[in-house]
């Protein structure tokens, strides 16, 4: 029953209708999801056969679940009909099967197997209830500007109450308890109006139906839904409600901004890129009861890669990264166990590619899945369309299948992120790969030759070479640019000496396949500049080519040129932002990786995922409320997960001896030996190669720059990064008891300076 790839609403929703009608047991279900799993087990040894389909290997998996959720209100899978009965999911499955639910269901007694018709049976009456009941609701809403639907005996619903009357705020409540028991004067006007009067479990159902808020007290301001108790004395705590009630003049009418040629808006806010930047933005907006769209589509990479909701970090980025460098550091951790006594350990040592690349793949997807329920639990509009601006405030939309409409946003905030560059040479696109390959490519890359030495380039080699990868790494000039550079060159010195081989001037030429295949064969030519300064060409043959050469904004093809925004080459194609919004434009927002920001510190672009987080939330407070907390771009802490972990909070010592002088500060460092290596034999070479450095200073004895070298570097550093926000000086690091023994705890007992001269290496625990 294979359905149509062109399938409109219409066709499939009689889809799914057909699935439950045929099926006696139905299941919507997905591959990766453990439920599902468990609940086709349960089935199966109850011996009930059943009929489910992989939504999520179809290509209208996203519109079944769609159609799925407007019939049940289920947002996630298995979603299980019995009977064409709608069951719900797992555990209500699960509970059916052990309360022999579903074994009525299925083999139901004779009395009940022809239909009967009981007294008062009137669908149509029905119906004509309900919408008197939304007629109800709505009436008491539209009729008071503080509406209160409440219980008699609820303690909260007082306590909202009182809140009120201290704030000398007049509100209209009735008790959902108490209606259908007598009638007032004023129930009975509604009774003329709307016919007949309401129970209050009817009304309740009601608003139920319009809030999706189940319990009492369910709180309105001037039509706007608030909510209950606590968000009710929250908004009265923060001015909300007094803004709602009285909102100042600039509001009271919808004002016309430069090159603003519309009188009203489709969306208060529109978020172009679905990342994590984008969907925090969002949702805080959302919070405020704003009308919110998020766009978001992935162009497939040139070897067609793509992927789902979530962005960079989530899918070509942070996670499967860190997965991957924690799949590296197991491999270490089995030599490692050869001195702790598990020798067969060390023997049976082997990765599976394959299978690694299915598990983190699947746990991925189910982020995926989750971003979604969750801007749909928040009542956020999510479109999966490319946008690009046709005029001021106007977008067109167009999806996977070429299909194309427009909607306008009185606010717009960009969050693209940015895509891997390529080399310009021949051969680059058609048989090289970026990040947004390695992490999902369904083959074993074998010999990787890595090109670039940002941090993207030594993570990625670093943990092929720890699951057992050649690696080869091709470096224009230094590593790190951006970092500590002493760090960067103890980062390049290590991974060295664990067996990658860097490659310095060597500059690809041309990338030409030599044999076909998954790998197949490839050779790389390149250019190298020699120490007597003579120019070389030569070529290297290997399985892949990895490019990682920086990254550039996907602003391009924003037609940014239609509003008045012009990006270029030169600065990335990012856009010029002062506290995240537009040099230009004033309705024009940008976070994340694609903004060219004039509050961060120079030379420091902070693309980092928790930035863009932050930024995103306190933009949207901003925008939307009285909040004027501006992001904070300075002592943000970051951690390259290189084999041996950088962790780095403020100032590079490069940068700290340009902006305070060598006069004025002091670096206080030491060499260290992390104790769970001192006696791993195969970890001699590089024992000793972390390392730890403050830089001090002088003047305040404010610490202005933390850099940190060993295993967990970056749970060290989060834990340092609150001292360094509140301006932690050395003096606080060294009154800080050290939790022994820790590799963190060398950070509270610094006493060597560089300006010494003595030795850095650490002498007993």
């Amino acid at each position: 029953m294979p359905p149509t790839k062109d399938a409109d609403e219409k066709s499939i929703a009689n889809l799914v209708e057909k699935y439950i009608d045929e099926n006696d047991v139905m299941i919507f279900s997905k591959s990766w999801c453990p439920y599902c799993k468990k609940i086709k087990d349960a089935l199966k040894s109850a011996k009930i056969e059943f009929h489910s389909i992989e939504l999520d290997k179809m290509d209208e998996g996203d519109q079944i679940q769609k159609e799925l959720f407007k019939k049940t209100k289920q947002e996630t899978v298995p979603n299980i009909f019995i009977k064409q009965q709608h069951i719900g999911g797992c555990d209500k499955t699960l509970e059916a099967l052990k309360s022999g639910r579903v074994a009525t269901l299925l083999n139901p007694p004779e009395s009940e197997r022809k239909h009967k018709k009981v007294d008062n049976d009137d669908l149509d009456s029905k119906d004509a209830d309900e919408k008197a009941n939304a007629n109800l609701v709505e009436k008491y809403i539209v009729e008071n500007d503080v509406m209160i639907f409440s219980k008699s005996w609820c303690p909260y619903c007082t306590k909202v109450k009182d809140a009120l009357r201290s704030a000398k705020i007049e509100f209209y409540s009735i008790e959902l308890d108490k209606m259908g028991r007598d009638l007032s004067l004023f129930k009975l006007l509604i009774y003329i109006f709307i016919y007949y009067l309401a129970e209050g479990d009817q009304i309740q159902n009601a608003l139920i139906n319009k809030t999706e808020q189940d319990t009492v007290p369910n709180i309105f301001i001037k039509q706007q839904h608030i909510g209950g108790c606590d968000k009710t004395l929250e908004a009265l705590k923060s001015g909300r409600v007094a803004t709602l009630l009285n909102p100042p003049e600039s509001e009271k009418k919808h004002k016309k901004v430069e090159n603003d040629d519309l009188d009203s808006y489709d969306y208060d806010l529109i978020v172009i890129g679905g990342g994590s930047g984008g969907l925090a933005c969002s949702k805080e907006a959302r919070s405020f009861e704003k009308k919110v769209c998020v766009l978001d589509f992935v162009k497939p990479t040139p070897i067609g890669t793509t992927w789902g909701l979530g962005g960079t970090c989530v899918n070509v980025g942070c996670i499967p990264k860190k997965l991957m460098h924690q799949a590296s550091l197991i491999g270490e951790y089995v030599h490692d166990s050869v001195d702790y006594g598990w020798s067969q350990l060390d023997q049976a040592r082997q990765h599976s590619w394959s299978k690694m690349i299915e598990s983190i793949q699947q746990y991925i997807r189910s982020l995926n899945f989750k971003y979604r329920v969750d801007l749909r639990s928040k009542g956020v509009t999510y479109e999966n369309s490319y946008g690009e601006f046709l005029s001021p405030h106007r977008l067109k939309l167009t999806d996977k299948k070429g299909k194309t409409k427009e909607i306008t946003g009185e606010k717009i905030v960009v969050a693209v992120g940015g895509r891997p560059k390529y080399p310009d040479i021949e051969g680059d696109q058609q048989y090289g790969i970026t990040s947004d390959d390695l992490f999902s490519l369904k083959y074993d890359p074998g010999k990787t030759i890595v090109v670039g030495a940002s941090y993207v380039a030594l993570e990625c080699a670093g943990f092929l070479h720890g699951i057992g990868r050649e690696v080869q790494i091709f470096v224009r000039s230094i590593l790190l640019r951006g970092f500590d550079q002493q760090m960067a060159s103890k980062i390049g010195d290590y991974m060295s000496t664990i067996g990658m081989k860097f490659h310095y001037q060597r500059i690809p030429t041309r990338l030409e396949c030599l044999e076909e295949g998954k790998p197949g064969k490839l050779r790389l030519h390149y250019r190298q500049t020699l120490e007597s300064g003579e120019i070389e060409e030569s070529y290297e043959d290997c399985n892949t080519v990895l490019f990682a050469i920086g990254r550039e904004a996907c602003t391009n093809e924003l037609n940014l040129d239609k509003i008045g925004i012009e990006v270029n080459k030169a600065n990335g194609f990012k856009i010029k932002t002062k506290e995240e919004q537009s040099i230009d434009i004033p309705w024009l927002y940008a976070i994340g990786d694609c903004i060219d920001e004039q509050t961060m510190p120079p030379g420091q672009p902070l693309e980092l995922t928790p930035v863009a987080i932050q930024a995103g939330q306190l933009l949207a407070k901003r925008m939307f409320s009285n909040s004027t907390i501006k992001m904070d771009y300075y002592n943000v802490p970051t951690t390259v997960f290189t084999p041996i972990e950088y962790g780095a909070i403020g100032y590079s010592e490069e940068d700290a001896l340009s902006k305070f002088g060598e006069d004025n500060i002091e670096i206080f460092h030491s060499e260290f030996v992390p104790l769970e290596w001192s006696i791993c034999h195969h970890r001699d070479q590089v024992k000793t190669m972390s390392y730890c450095k403050l830089i001090v200073d002088k003047n305040t004895d404010r610490v202005i720059g933390f850099h940190v070298l060993s295993p967990n570097a970056g749970e060290i550093t989060q834990g340092y990064a609150l001292g360094m926000r509140l301006g932690a000086t050395k003096n606080d690091f060294d009154m800080t008891i050290g939790i022994h023994p820790t590799c963190a705890e060398n950070l509270t007992t610094l006493s060597v300076t560089k300006s010494s001269g003595d030795s850095a290496a650490q002498e007993g625990c």
